[in-house]
């Protein structure tokens, strides 16, 4: 496969290398010192699951250098969504394939408004990875997995080939007959994966032991379940228990990317996460008041660390 790797961070570098380990035609579309470093000395990936290598791929800040593809990795951060699908715009022709794996439950329209396109494809992604250092990427838990479907429901030919591409690099990934759902019960668990780390500033197994703080997350999933069903979604009955029992199995040091992202001073993705719970919430007169909570907290640090008084 061709393959372009829109955003080469946690998610992007992780799945974008063992892609490239693998013999894929991997280029990535990356910008800044991170572009800089992969032109100069490749792509090194350190992780618990795959080990550690460096692969050593075309990195490019213009998509318009590589063309049409078979395969989009979309992986940039939420709130640069439309401006990377209009410039992903050159990769695309009919029959390409492309997989957001970003937080949220509503990039797939956003990204066809903006680049004029849907492959009509969904995914998740669970993986808990970060930028270590320019051209160095860490996977430090959760199981690097990529779940994906048909958005219309069911499998076909071209989940199947895709399953089978990732599979072959080492990535643990299946086909879902119901992908708006799986990406529902993701939405639930980073909302209160990544709120209740981040606002408590404390890894998930600190979290977890703490029965107060474990309500917290309950709490937060319990909200984001009635927000999807007051829209619609038919998600399992155990929903919460499942978000509960994935947060226990990740590592005890892990924690959510928000949580990473307020402590090292950057964007938050807030307004994809609970900023959406709570809007979503009052359309459909949901009560949500502990992902308001967690939105009120950390909205002071949406775009960064912010200036103190």
């Amino acid at each position: 496969m061709r393959i372009a790797v829109i955003g080469v961070g946690g998610t992007g570098g992780y799945f974008g290398g063992l892609l490239a380990r693998a013999g894929e035609d991997v280029t990535f579309i990356a910008r800044g010192d991170q572009l800089e470093a992969i032109r100069a000395r490749g792509l090194t990936v350190e992780s618990s699951l795959a080990g550690t290598f460096t692969v050593d791929v075309r990195s490019t800040d213009d998509a318009s250098e590589v063309g049409p593809v078979d395969l989009i990795l979309f992986c940039v951060k939420t709130y640069d969504t439309e401006a990377a699908a209009e410039g992903a715009r050159p990769l695309v022709r009919p029959d390409t394939m492309l997989l957001s794996l970003q937080n949220g439950i509503d990039n797939e329209e956003r990204i066809a408004r903006a680049a004029g396109y849907s492959a009509g494809l969904g995914a998740a992604a669970y993986v808990v990875s970060a930028i270590k250092a320019p051209g160095v990427v860490a996977q430090t838990a959760g199981p690097g997995r990529i779940v994906l479907g048909e958005l219309g429901g069911g499998n076909s030919e071209r989940t199947d080939r895709l399953r089978d591409a990732l599979q072959r690099a080492g990535i643990a990934a299946e086909v879902h007959p119901n992908i708006r759902a799986v990406l529902w019960q993701k939405f639930l668990f980073i909302c209160a994966f990544s709120g209740a780390t981040a606002v408590s500033r404390l890894p998930i197994g600190t979290v977890l032991a703490d029965p107060v703080a474990r309500e917290l997350f309950r709490g937060t999933s319990e909200e984001v379940e009635a927000v999807a069903r007051a829209g619609g979604i038919d998600l399992p009955d155990d929903c919460v228990e499942q978000a509960l029992a994935t947060a226990a199995a990740v590592e005890p040091w892990g924690s959510g990317s928000l949580y990473g992202d307020l402590v090292g001073g950057r964007r938050l993705e807030l307004e994809s996460l609970n900023g959406e719970v709570v809007r979503r919430g009052g359309e459909h007169g949901v009560e949500k008041p502990l992902n308001f909570a967690i939105y009120a907290a950390l909205r002071p640090y949406v775009g960064g660390a912010p200036a103190m008084p």
